[in-house]
């Protein structure tokens, strides 16, 4: 249905299409100091607005507002109807702690008081 219409229509459909996407979405992508709005996000990929991102490859950082929240090998992206299109190899889950290096039993006490 879209065919039908002039095409500065369509043109202006489709910025506002993006635009609202990237307005609604608070998922944003980091590299070094430059900050890029995330369209949409899926288990192995997102995909970010092309006319405003270039070419991305290596390590990203995925931030969920101001909270840190996956650090991705990008090691694919291309260009499908005005998205950069991006894959990742791996993603990593930030947490606030360091991961243990022993087995934490779950019935554990939380601390021993001491003998007099």
């Amino acid at each position: 249905m879209l065919e039908y219409l002039p095409q500065d229509i369509r043109d202006g459909l489709e910025t506002a299409r993006k635009g609202e996407a990237r307005r609604k979405s608070r998922l944003r992508l980091q590299v070094g100091e430059a900050v890029f709005p995330i369209l949409r996000f899926w288990h192995d990929g997102f995909a970010l607005d092309a006319d405003l991102t270039p070419h991305l490859r290596g390590l990203v950082d995925v931030y969920d507002g101001s909270r840190h929240i996956f650090q991705c090998l990008i090691m694919a992206s291309s260009l499908e109807n005005g998205e950069l299109v991006c894959e990742f190899k791996r993603s990593t889950a930030v947490t606030d702690t360091a991961p243990l290096d022993f087995w934490r039993d779950e019935n554990a006490p939380v601390g021993f008081l001491p003998r007099n």
